[in-house]
């Protein structure tokens, strides 16, 4: 039978441990503990420090035999204040093959956007200042030359995303009346906001016709009523609805709205400024078109096939979008000056026949399968050599983003055969910086077409790291 001793024994140590451990203002006033506030703060530091010796007592009360110095303490603390501070928002490679990747951030945007970004954002501007006149200006003229002239429009708002684009755009023509929409085109967009929701947001009453697969003309005609403010079309930019199918075109609608006296609003989605089938891809219909073929106001996103930042673009006739600058939520879903500075400069693009050498998107889009195959061979042998089973097939990229939803482009794929695969996807995307890749048929497969110039070697010593 133990005696009480030994119990008294084992407390008594545990108390003199804990007496053991160094004092706060002992820590912080180390040349290591000063070095840290150097970096971080007093404050900061203070917190860690106070839960490193925290840490430390609960160690010593399980009974751990080891005593820690400030050395280790401080080394706790610091551990603990770069998880805290470490960027949650972070650069990856992306080797996945799609284009416009929603979860990682849609795409890069060109460097002449980045230093329109850099240039604004590192001084004063003239956001809302005519240097003309030497007064209050407004924000909204920054892109609207460019766009009128890219797409035909007369004029042109630049919003926050194409979703704000929408909510404005209803609010303010259709508020308290009725609005006319195919059911085939109650979509639901990223995050699952859908657009009967946003519909009921803005006030205005949904008036669905027609069915799933097929809606006529008719269908809208006869819903026409003296408290309809708008028939509106939502391009099938994130989805395909194929077999027994028809909608009437926007040509069609336009004609049968403005007979009425009625705008046609069109929510286009994915922004294409170019021909998509001269690039081997399915036909995405462009806003030039859309307004060419009656369009009275187009909404669409700055970040898809613009390829520029995060943003929601109204193009159409004057008077609407007057309307929709005065209206009050507006200021609520306004882009600041960063978003203009980098949509101006990647529209600029456009207007010089530069996008496709100089847009990442485009750059992308257009890479030949030819260049594609040679750097996939480069890459194969170079991991080859580092003893990794590495070889090329044929495959698709895809654009991504929601927009040309089932159209591909050839490419290249990589394939790494790996004893555990998933381990391997899971090494690289916790590897610095982060590499994504995709998974098919237990193989690791990277594709050329989306990984960036200058980030090769990376991409491949990551792999090697990670294998």
């Amino acid at each position: 039978m133990k005696s009480n001793s030994s119990k008294l024994d084992g407390n008594s140590d545990t108390t003199d441990r804990l007496r053991m451990l160094p004092s706060v203002d002992s820590i912080l006033n180390s040349e290591e503990g000063t070095a840290l506030i150097e970096s971080y703060g007093r404050d900061l530091v203070l917190e860690a420090v106070r839960g490193a010796l925290d840490n430390a007592r609960r160690e010593i009360a399980t009974g751990t035999n080891r005593t820690p110095e400030i050395f280790d303490l401080l080394a706790d603390a610091d551990r603990c204040l770069k998880d805290l501070l470490v960027p949650t928002l972070r650069p990856v490679i992306n080797a996945s093959g799609v284009i416009v990747h929603t979860n990682l951030g849609r795409a890069p945007i060109s460097s002449a956007a980045i230093a329109a970004i850099r240039a604004t954002a590192a001084t004063y501007s003239t956001l809302e200042y005519n240097l003309a006149a030497g007064e209050r200006g407004s924000r909204a003229v920054h892109a609207e030359k460019l766009l009128t002239r890219l797409t035909g429009a007369e004029a042109a708002l630049v919003v926050n995303n194409n979703a704000a684009a929408l909510l404005l755009m209803l609010t303010a023509i259709c508020q308290g009346k009725e609005v006319i929409i195919s059911r085939g085109q109650l979509v639901e967009i990223g995050g699952g906001f859908r657009v009967p929701d946003v519909m009921a947001q803005s006030g205005a009453i949904l008036v669905e016709v027609g069915t799933t697969n097929r809606t006529h003309l008719k269908d809208y005609e006869q819903a026409i009523s003296d408290n309809t403010a708008a028939l509106l079309i939502a391009h099938h930019s994130n989805y395909k609805i194929i077999g027994f199918t028809s909608e009437p075109n926007v040509r069609e609608l336009a004609t049968l709205a403005h007979n009425h006296q009625l705008p046609l609003l069109y929510d286009q989605g994915s922004g294409a400024l170019l021909d998509t089938e001269k690039f081997g891809m399915e036909h995405e219909p462009t806003i030039q078109d859309g307004l060419l073929n009656g369009a009275d106001v187009i909404g669409f996103s700055g970040d898809k096939l613009v390829g520029g930042p995060q943003a929601g673009i109204l193009c159409g006739r004057a008077g609407l979008i007057k309307k929709m600058k005065r209206h009050p939520l507006a200021r609520a879903v306004r882009a600041d000056k960063m978003c203009l500075a980098a949509l101006s400069a990647t529209l600029s693009r456009f207007l010089i026949g530069r996008a496709v050498e100089e847009v990442p998107v485009w750059r992308m889009i257009s890479r030949t399968i030819d260049e594609i195959e040679l750097v996939a061979h480069d890459w194969a042998e170079f991991l080859s050599i580092k003893g990794l089973s590495a070889e090329v097939f044929a495959g698709n990229s895809t654009v991504g983003g929601g927009s040309i939803p089932g159209s591909t482009l050839p490419t290249r794929l990589v394939a790494i055969t790996h004893m555990n695969v998933t381990k391997l996807a899971s090494d690289l995307r916790n590897h610095e910086p982060p590499v994504i890749a995709r998974i098919m048929e237990d193989r690791l497969l990277l594709d050329p077409r989306t990984v960036l110039p200058g980030q090769e070697q990376q991409l491949l010593g990551a792999i090697v790291a990670c294998s």
